[in-house]
């Protein structure tokens, strides 16, 4: 169930996103809230990781997790914060109803929160459907990290 959404016609999702150039998979942000967002994404020819008939299905880990990233981004906008990279720390559950996504094929890619600790780990319930039908195409609960200073972190995580 979607909590209080704000809609978006004209965001660039890449405003939200820590990611950059081909490594932006999601198109476009289509709904946000204080617990869910609602993204969508276009199967292309072009598409990073498409093959000759569409994208793998396991592709669909990282359309959940941008999605998971550009909550981050929009939640952080809201307090007036930059955006900040975090990173995917496991998935339980993945489970796909297709072997791959479909050349042309219209992605709606929802997460909504049902964690998140004061420690930065946060966990997200995700699925993916086509925009064309409540069809369920991918699910998983996603587990991720966003620590308050990320190069810190990173420094000294090679120590």
């Amino acid at each position: 169930m979607m909590d209080q959404l704000t809609a978006f016609e004209n965001l660039d999702i890449r405003t939200l996103l820590p990611h950059s150039g081909t490594m932006v998979l999601l198109d476009r942000l289509l709904h946000a809230g204080a617990e869910e967002l609602l993204a969508e994404v276009t199967i292309r020819a072009d598409s990073l990781f498409c093959r000759q008939h569409g994208v793998p299905a396991w592709v669909g880990v990282e359309y959940m997790a941008q999605a998971i990233a550009a909550y981050a981004g929009y939640t952080a906008q809201q307090r007036g914060e930059e955006v900040k990279i975090g990173f995917l720390l496991g998935t339980r559950r993945y489970e796909a109803a297709c072997a791959e996504f479909a050349i042309g094929s219209v992605l709606q890619v929802q997460v909504h929160r049902l964690l998140q600790a004061d420690n930065g780990i946060g966990s997200f319930e995700c699925h993916i459907r086509a925009s064309t039908s409540t069809q369920q195409l991918a699910s998983a609960t996603i587990t991720v990290f966003q620590p308050v200073d990320a190069a810190v972190f990173l420094e000294g995580s090679t120590e």
